[in-house]
């Protein structure tokens, strides 16, 4: 292959093996001493505990928290358990689908779950990928970015989480024609993941891959097979199901009619979620070797203002925080009032996309205030129901208001510097106090100190005021607004004055 790359590219082309594979990657061939190695993640948590963890992250969800707390709990001990007496062979993995409007925190009680237990986590959204052989991506490539996750830790990577998000989208409708290679060839690539296979670390259609498989089969006679087992990984999968509350409805039938009376209002569709059945799902366009593969059903509900107002207010992943920091960063103290929390969540509900939406609103209340406030002598920022509702205008008024306290307050750094320039110079300069607020207005406006602007302002000056001094015998001078406007012209006025005079 080198002569090849130095027939037809000379000496521009120098061909070497780059690595691209963690160290720790075993091989297909390996024994089963070093696949059946102890497992070093140490997992030794109750249900409770992880439901407890979530609460100070995730508001509401309660019933989601206790079914998805009780499968990692089971998964994981599954995992020591085999960990400790050998391979396991008879028990169904407790992946995961949940069910719930945008918003309403699907990713985020995974990820949280994912840190709290110290293994990598990878999301995805499940139309980005199309079968294997046709454009789109490869749903092995996300077993692959688990092992960039663990920084190569293969082993680590193993015992991931992998989190897609709508996965309805990949339904396919039961009245499609020809090969759907965007929904149901997605889920029978995701068939095999969600058992057991192994996968190779090395994409197929990577060229430079090939290259080094290449130079491996030259340097060794043979390409190993570097590869990770999917056994312990974790699959959860989430979605809207837009439309699966009408199957679960018609299914119910007369059941439907009964559940709807227990609510005083028409209930929701997210109301029927959690009497989701594996035939509601196969209806709904999904395989049922795919629906076999999810046992565990997870159903979230949607976030009302009191919601989104306790997630600012309590939660330890408050957006909120994110402001506090990033003003404290500029010496300013964000302090949220409860009313002022309580618009930002009811702006937020109007979006209709739930937790999600504060952040947008947030960025829009607050974004010219990160902008100017920095600049202004503003310490502290109040949080309120104005300042939500008209985030410009108080702007406007905070900083009118900033800006009139440092005018008197560098009016009075203009009066200190014009004594001290009399003192050193033995002449007796007085500010007028429309002078100095023209001054003041100068250095605000500059954005240059005050002793910058007085000493550009009065550079010429000290010997043109000397000169007069000495010969007229003028030891006070009067600095008018007219002095400040133009100093120049005011200075030659006076000497020109002086030699007339004589």
């Amino acid at each position: 292959m080198e002569e090849f790359f130095s027939r037809k590219y000379g000496d521009s082309v120098k061909l070497g093996v780059l690595s691209t594979e963690p160290d720790q990657a075993r091989t297909a061939d390996e024994g089963t001493e070093t696949k059946n190695a102890p497992l070093d993640l140490q997992f030794d948590y109750l249900p409770r505990d992880i439901k407890k963890y979530l609460d100070r992250f995730v508001v509401k969800q309660d019933a989601a928290k206790k079914v998805l707390a009780t499968a990692i709990c089971d998964h994981y001990n599954h995992i020591k358990r085999c960990s400790v007496k050998g391979p396991c062979r008879e028990y169904a993995k407790q992946n995961i689908i949940m069910l719930g409007p945008t918003g309403v925190g699907k990713t985020y009680l995974v990820r949280t779950i994912a840190d709290l237990i110290g293994v990598p986590f990878v999301k995805a959204d499940a139309t980005k990928f199309s079968e294997t052989g046709y454009v789109g991506g490869d749903v092995e490539d996300l077993v692959r970015e688990l092992v960039h996750k663990a920084d190569g830790d293969v082993r680590l990577a193993e015992y991931g989480i992998i989190y897609l998000d709508e996965i309805d989208k990949i339904a396919t409708p039961t009245n499609i024609l020809g090969r759907d290679v965007s929904g149901g060839g997605v889920q029978r690539g995701l068939l095999k993941l969600m058992e057991e296979t192994e996968v190779s670390l090395r994409t197929p259609f990577d060229l430079t891959s090939q290259l080094q498989a290449a130079m491996e089969f030259q340097s060794k006679g043979k390409v190993s097979r570097s590869v990770i087992n999917t056994r312990h990984i974790l699959f959860i999968v989430s979605g809207a199901f837009n439309g699966l509350a009408d199957i679960i409805r018609k299914r119910m039938g007369a059941k439907a009619i009964g559940f709807n009376s227990a609510y005083r209002s028409a209930p929701r569709d997210e109301d029927f979620f959690q009497y989701a059945k594996s035939n509601d799902f196969i209806e709904y366009g999904f395989e049922s070797e795919f629906v076999g593969r999810l046992p565990v059903v997870v159903s979230c509900h949607e976030l009302n203002v009191d919601d989104l107002f306790t997630i600012l207010k309590n939660s330890e992943g408050s957006i909120v925080r994110q402001y506090i920091n990033a003003f404290d960063a500029y010496g300013i103290e964000l302090v949220p009032t409860d009313p002022g929390l309580l618009t930002i969540a009811q702006k937020a509900y109007e979006d209709r996309t739930g937790a999600r939406s504060l952040v947008g609103v947030c960025e829009r209340t607050f974004r010219e205030f990160k902008y100017n406030l920095p600049h202004s002598s503003i310490k502290r920022l109040e949080v309120t129901a104005e300042l939500v509702e008209n985030p410009q205008e108080v702007l406007k008024g905070i900083l009118k208001e900033s800006e009139a306290g440092q005018l008197s307050e560098m009016e009075t750094t203009f009066v200190m510097i014009a004594d001290e320039w009399s003192k050193r110079n033995g002449i007796q300069i007085r500010l007028q106090p429309e002078a100095a607020r023209l001054l003041s207005q100068k250095a605000l406006e500059s954005g240059n100190e005050a002793e910058e602007v007085f000493a550009e302002t009065f550079k010429d000056y000290e010997h043109g005021l000397n000169l007069i001094r000495r010969t007229q015998g003028i030891q006070q001078f009067e600095i008018t607004p007219d002095v400040i406007r133009d100093p120049r012209a005011t200075l030659d006025q006076w000497i020109r004055a002086y030699y007339i005079s004589r």
